[in-house]
């Protein structure tokens, strides 16, 4: 079998499974150009619902992650998938790596190793809540996606995000509290590396647009456009990477790197994306191609 996947001698193709979600399934707009672009490679490619009691996950000889993007809401599930998955065949990204990265506190790893990231205090249940007298604040739990359960404060919506936390606890919920980024406007920047190399960068409009609420409608990536990134947004994505390359046998198959502008201007790590992230493959020339080319040599 070649690099690509290709049947050579009557040999069966290589088995990939893209891992969705039942929601993912339906709104990932990229999932079925994924699987039909390394179809016509010459895998053996489909997309499942990792819920899928019914499958075989010991049938594919590589499962890449891709849509799970209810894990948040069902963690404890998905990571023993996670772990159930990684005994049997080869999972991308790799299940310690997969728990690490589900719970945003390896922020605090991160910023420890020299990364510079946005200033984030994490509130466990039981702790005391206490919060900084001014300035615009953001509330959110530290296990969540698409911005769900998080809002933006005001000075005087000091109760409202009390009370935001508070509800998050009750959940059992940690909350993480955060200084809003006023230069955010001037929009988040995703970089995107395939196979530890860098891909393509977007940058998206600002997310929490209005304060004192919390909206689950909103949308994820608003305002989505291509992106040239600086040397020191390069320099800063590629330090996170770096700081986790002990957590990894390799490059990784895929990372996004969500960058905002502080209020000097320098980028500042928002997240390291390395569970389901969306990709916007299909907004860069050669992006589908490049995903391709990373999962067939997996």
């Amino acid at each position: 079998m070649t690099r690509a996947g290709a049947v050579v001698g009557g040999s069966a193709p290589r088995r990939v499974v893209l891992a969705t979600d039942g929601f993912g399934g339906a709104e990932d707009a990229e999932l079925p150009v994924l699987v039909s672009a390394l179809r016509e490679r010459g895998v053996d490619a489909v997309a499942v619902d990792w819920a899928e009691e019914a499958y075989d996950w010991a049938a594919p000889d590589v499962v890449v992650i891709r849509s799970t993007w209810d894990y948040s809401q069902r963690l404890p599930e998905f990571l023993a998938w996670v772990d159930g998955v990684n005994a049997v065949t080869a999972l991308h990204s790799p299940a310690g790596l997969v728990r690490w990265n589900s719970d945003k506190v390896y922020l605090s790893e991160l910023a420890a190793r020299g990364v510079p990231t946005v200033p984030t205090r994490f509130i466990a249940p039981g702790d005391p809540v206490t919060l900084p007298p001014d300035g615009e604040i953001v509330v959110k739990p530290s296990v969540s996606a698409g911005a769900r359960d998080t809002a933006r404060y005001t000075s005087a919506q000091r109760d409202a995000a009390t009370a935001h936390i508070r509800m998050l606890h009750d959940a059992g919920t940690t909350a993480m509290v955060q200084p809003y980024m006023e230069r955010i406007v001037d929009g988040e920047r995703a970089l995107v590396f395939l196979g530890g190399e860098f891909s393509h960068a977007v940058r998206k409009g600002p997310v929490l647009t209005d304060t004192g609420r919390i909206d689950n409608t909103r949308v994820a990536h608003p305002d989505l456009t291509g992106h040239t990134p600086s040397t020191a947004e390069l320099a800063l994505a590629t330090a996170a990477l770096s700081a986790v390359a002990s957590r990894t046998a390799g490059p990784l198959a895929y990372a996004r790197v969500d960058l905002a502008p502080a209020g000097d201007g320098t980028p500042v790590l928002m997240e390291l994306e390395l569970i389901e992230p969306n990709l916007f493959l299909t907004m860069t020339p050669g992006g589908v191609e490049r995903f391709v080319e990373v999962v067939t040599g997996l």
